[in-house]
């Protein structure tokens, strides 16, 4: 079926993606602004997809992972929930692997976000906070974003009040209210956006989600319901913007996301029922927040400066844990135990950012230069505040200072040039209840070049190297068991001793852009990459014989390959995402099982110009794979295979320019059409059956 998928891609190139027509004709032509100084994706010598708000409001998603479904080597691990997910790009990323997501760097609103909890996800927040996601995929962002970026990059942007208020206009109100069929799920926001005076915008954001537990897909309408999988979570979001002057702009902005839920499954990250019913139920309390204040300067010349003060702060308070068959209380121990992830504990992330930007303008006769240079200060504070000890989830403060310069030179028209360079400066301190950890300071790099040369004006191509180095985590440090001496498997101690890892990444790529191809008006744009990431040192667990809980006892690779495409007119559209990875371990040859199967997305649809109507259809075709686990103790490897599967998805949106129905936006979406059972090989849940989606939203402004 890779052969299929693949002549499939190519096939499929001239007609795709499910986007309205825009000044740089498909999706591949939006601008990308985390990559460094301003341009459109296609010119970007980096994998880089952005989603923008149509194509957040056309997914209609119940979680933040259901964005994805569209960008190639990227998507979510573990379970399709809002609390149980973890980014996995080309590879990298998964829910139950200690410190997994530190080799992907997340961020809303430019500030970081990072969690890490055994059975649950590590990144909580609602999609309809969202106007714009950008997913760099690779270490090549790691210069500007952390020297442990050996996956990548996803960046949330909120939504900001000069999206609803009109040119020329005061204030807008949209209100909207969304259902879908598998799981009774139920939607309702509200938004209002002010500009009492010229220079000052201010926006209010409520948002309410809740659903029942959905059931998986059964062609014979046999459907399971997914234990555990039903949720309720309030989201919210305050944001003022001032224009001080023509140069400055400051904005202040909180985002909330919440989830109370009494008798809720402990695990949830998946694994069907038998796994839920071992963890048993819990009341849990889910409480993020996002603050920021930003100040900066765009003008001309060198001095263009950004100051950015931020706070984040993740809180999960778990008590009460009983068991599902027999209803009794779960035990919690005095002593460090496993058992101990039953106790009345509450578990937090709290990180103060300081970052210091600025942009020079360097440019000369016959070349631009634009130099980015800054400082990002963090401290993270990790808390597990509970009735046992929890030597599997240790306290402790992370304090890193990052310098970093990134130099963008464009030479004629034709070629440019990306060398970026960083240094973080870690400084780890375990809490009081550690026994036996110990203060560990030490520093990782980050060394990035690409390069892009347009051959002609609608052919590029284009390379990047980066060789980054990954600063071991609190959790991986500081784990203990026992006494933490050391002296036994049951008595692990601290595992302060740890290296750094290392990754090498190395792609290259072309991009092809041509407007009036076919016919006056028409855009194909073109983006295919080719990868290789090598990562030494690799952190892994030890047997369970080892004195410490973590080492660097792996190596490994991880190669593929992307195909992005999109082909515009006024009357039709169409989108292809292909992407191809191999994760392999270089000492025993096998398949890791964060390695994602062979995927191909294809859409292709139509719409009435003047009328506002857009329709289509979505096809996910997903090719077997075997991945492979190794048990540290015994050595043993253990094969698991995972079968092909296609899911078919139909939308149809109305958007009235003009008339009465003017200000009105609805969507509707039948998801998984045939009812087909499928898993895909990241998930440890079945996926969704049959799902009817419908939202109407109503805008209105003065």
């Amino acid at each position: 079926m890779a052969c299929l998928l693949m002549t499939s891609a190519l096939m499929a190139a001239p007609m795709t993606l499910p986007v309205a027509a825009q000044d740089g004709g498909t999706f591949l032509g939006r601008l990308v602004f985390g990559a460094g100084q301003q341009k459109v994706a296609i010119d970007t010598p980096q994998a880089v997809t952005t989603l923008d708000q149509e194509d957040i409001d056309r997914e209609q998603a119940a979680n933040v992972g259901q964005i994805l479904r569209n960008v190639p080597g990227a998507q979510t691990a573990g379970s399709d929930r809002p609390l149980g997910f973890a980014f996995n790009i080309r590879g990298i990323g998964a829910t139950e692997q200690s410190a997994s997501e530190a080799r992907i760097i997340v961020n809303v609103d430019g500030v970081p976000k990072f969690y890490e909890q055994y059975r649950l996800g590590s990144f909580f927040s609602d999609p309809e906070l969202y106007r714009r996601v950008e997913v760099l995929r690779g270490p090549g962002s790691a210069t500007l974003y952390g020297s442990g970026a050996t996956g990548g990059v996803v960046n949330f942007e909120t939504k900001d009040a000069g999206d609803f208020i009109p040119d020329g206009g005061t204030g807008a109100l949209r209100l909207k209210f969304g259902v879908e069929s598998n799981g009774n799920g139920r939607l309702g926001s509200v938004i209002y956006a002010t500009r009492p005076v010229d220079g000052a915008e201010f926006l209010a954001a409520l948002g309410y989600r809740t659903a029942d537990d959905y059931e998986t897909g059964d062609a014979d309408d046999t459907g399971e319901p997914v234990l555990g999988s039903g949720f309720e979570a309030p989201s919210a979001l305050l944001k003022g913007t001032f224009r001080l002057n023509d140069a400055q702009t400051l904005r202040l902005s909180w985002q909330r996301f919440t989830s109370d839920a009494d008798d809720a499954t402990l695990a949830q990250t998946g694994g069907g029922d038998a796994v839920a019913t071992g963890f048993g139920s819990v009341d849990r309390q889910v409480r993020d927040d996002t603050v920021s204040l930003d100040w900066r300067h765009d003008g001309d010349g060198w001095f263009n400066p950004r100051v950015q003060l931020a706070w984040s702060d993740t809180t999960v308070v778990q008590s009460d844990a009983r068991s599902l068959t027999t209803g009794l209380t779960q035990p919690c121990l005095p002593i460090p135990s496993n058992a101990n992830v039953f106790c009345n504990v509450t578990y937090a992330y709290r990180t103060a950012m300081l970052k210091v930007e600025n942009t020079a303008d360097l440019s000369g006769n016959g070349w631009d230069n634009f130099l980015t240079f800054g400082l990002q200060a963090t401290n993270q504070r990790r808390v597990a505040e509970a009735a046992g000890l929890l030597g599997f989830h240790p306290e402790g403060t992370d304090t890193k200072i990052g310098l970093y310069a990134q130099s963008e030179l464009v030479i004629g028209d034709r070629l440019t040039l990306i060398p970026g360079a960083r240094i973080d400066f870690g400084q780890r301190r375990p809490g009081e209840l550690v026994r036996n950890g110990a203060d560990v300071d030490d520093s990782a790099t980050a060394l990035t070049f690409a390069a892009l040369y347009d051959i002609t004006d609608d052919l590029s191509v284009f390379g990047s190297v980066a060789r980054t180095q990954r600063l071991p985590t609190l959790d991986e440090l500081y784990s203990f068991s026992g006494t933490g001496l050391g002296t036994s498997g049951a008595n692990k101690r601290p595992a302060i001793d740890l290296e750094k890892e290392e990754a090498t990444n190395i792609e290259l790529g072309l991009a092809y852009s041509r407007d009036g191809l076919f016919a006056d008006g028409d855009s194909l744009q073109l983006k295919a990459t080719v990868f290789r990431n090598r990562i030494d040192n690799l952190i892994t667990t030890t047997p369970s014989t080892d004195t410490v809980f973590f080492r660097n006892l792996a190596s490994a690779e991880f190669e593929g390959a992307e195909l992005e495409a999109g082909y515009e007119t006024d009357r039709f559209f169409g989108r292809v995402a292909w992407s191809t990875v191999r994760g392999t371990d270089r000492d025993f040859g096998y398949t890791l099982s964060t390695t994602p199967a062979d995927t191909l997305a294809l859409t292709l649809g139509g719409r009435l110009p003047g009328r506002g109507i857009e329709f289509g259809w979505r096809g996910t075709f997903a090719d077997e794979i075997t991945t492979a686990t190794r048990n540290v103790t015994t050595g043993a490897i253990t094969e698991t295979r995972f079968a092909d599967y296609e899911t078919h998805d139909l939308f149809v949106s109305w958007t009235p320019e003009d008339g009465p129905l003017a200000g009105f936006d609805v969507q509707v979406a039948v998801e998984n059409v045939l009812d087909t059972p499928y898993r895909n090989n990241l998930s440890l849940d079945q996926g969704r059956g049959q799902t009817v989606k419908f939202s109407l939203a109503r805008a209105i402004t003065w």
